[in-house]
């Protein structure tokens, strides 16, 4: 249920909708439960030693705020929209959710909306006798620090969204959220599930009833109905699958002892998650993807940033020498036994990250230089999976630069920068 609760709460990270709605909400009760000062300090003496506050004061201190935050509220709504734009066309459109999720952007627009919101409800009630002398005391109180709030945060934000839409700022967050995926693969391969080959065991298949993306699947709930059913399943695809009616998500077999009872397929398919677009929490190939998309963007002749595709370079580094020692190092057993999930293979990984790199940057000595350079680390990685991948990619870049660069001495000092000396 943990890693279903964590799939379900990162789409509502996504929606731009939610905080500012819960902060609302906060909002109108806070605006409300100031009069309850009205009766905890009813008594007299205790009054009299209160400072008066003038509901006129408070009167205009709420419309000069509700005014101020309406506008802010525009202002940001406007300067967010500007920076995702900025994000999609200069980086890649894929990268879009990872940047709407940023929780500075979100948080701000949420403290100027409630804050707008807290100052109407207010008023409304200031207007119509709602608080007495205490009452107008907490509201008064309420009131400015919502405003030391909202410039603390407006600071804050003006900040982040200089930097939003920005590429290394994108570069940044697509790096984090696929160090997650990455990472959490690493500690438990099969998804806490038992790792196997891709082969695709002879079994009664369970086929989607859906086309998109498979986005995630509850391996918990999965390892639940294989001990009801004392079955065992093995799942054909990770997320990040495209699939159809006519693809299996996975394949049902049975104990030797239940061979002939009849199974419920319906549960099983339920687990399955399928939806329009590829997701970065369960599917690191995705993220890897998304920055080879970066770089080729930077690569093409409209663009012209080399410089950008040897930081993509860079960070794919880091992050696949990070996987490789996790992986090494803080691999967990599985804890269901009844599911079977394919490995993620670092071969695949490398194809998503370097073949398109190496393609739109042959012509590029220092993109090639840079990559020979990056392949040479991740070989001396001490894992033969990844050092067999790098290999073979230094290969096939060093074919594509000869071709494409006609200096011998830019080739030469290619050749010799990596694996290929």
């Amino acid at each position: 249920m943990k890693e279903k609760f964590r799939f379900l709460l990162n789409r509502l990270k996504e929606k731009l909708w939610l905080k500012p709605l819960i902060i609302c909400v906060f909002s109108i009760v806070a605006a409300l439960l100031a009069r309850t000062a009205d009766s905890v300090l009813s008594e007299k003496e205790m009054m009299d030693l209160l400072p008066q506050i003038t509901k006129e004061s408070i009167e205009d201190l709420l419309k000069i705020t509700a005014a101020s935050m309406l506008v802010i509220a525009t202002f940001a709504v406007a300067s967010m929209v500007s920076a995702y734009a900025s994000a999609g066309s200069t980086a890649t459109p894929r990268a879009l959710s990872v940047v709407i999720a940023d929780d500075v952007s979100q948080n701000a627009l949420s403290t100027f909306v409630g804050v707008f919101i807290f100052s109407i409800v207010a008023l409304v009630a200031l207007k119509n006798g709602y608080y007495e002398k205490a009452g107008r005391l907490v509201l008064f109180t309420l009131t400015l620090t919502a405003l030391a709030i909202v410039i603390v945060t407006f600071l804050r934000w003006v900040d982040r969204i200089a930097r939003l839409g920005r590429m290394g700022t994108v570069i940044d967050k697509v790096e984090a959220a696929t160090f997650d995926s990455l990472m959490r693969r690493a500690t438990c391969p099969g998804m806490q599930g038992v790792v196997v080959d891709k082969d695709e065991p002879n079994g009664i298949p369970v086929y989607a009833k859906e086309i998109g993306y498979l986005q995630h699947i509850d391996i918990e709930r999965l390892q639940s109905l294989a001990k009801q059913q004392n079955i065992h399943i093995a799942i054909s695809g990770l997320p990040g699958i495209f699939v159809s009616p006519e693809r299996a998500l996975a394949f049902v077999y049975h104990d030797q002892n239940n061979a002939k009872k009849t199974l419920e397929l319906a549960p099983i398919l339920k687990t399955f998650t399928i939806g329009q677009d590829r997701l970065f929490d369960n599917d690191p190939r995705f993220g890897v993807i998304v920055l080879s998309e970066i770089a080729s963007r930077a690569l093409s002749p409209a663009v012209n940033d080399p410089g950008t595709a040897i930081d993509v370079i860079g960070t794919l580094v880091r992050l696949f020498l990070q996987y490789s020692d996790a992986r090494l190092t803080k691999n967990k057993p599985p804890r269901f036994n009844r599911v079977f999930v394919p490995e993620l293979r670092i071969h695949d990984m490398f194809d998503d990250a370097f073949i398109p790199m190496s393609r739109d940057g042959a012509g590029f000595f220092e993109v090639q230089l840079r990559l020979q350079k990056a392949l040479c680390s991740l070989a001396s990685s001490g894992d033969d999976a990844m050092k067999n991948a790098a290999l073979h990619h230094a290969r096939r870049a060093f074919a594509q630069a000869e071709k494409a660069i006609d200096i011998q001495d830019e080739i030469n000092l290619i050749k010799s920068a990596g694996l290929l000396k």
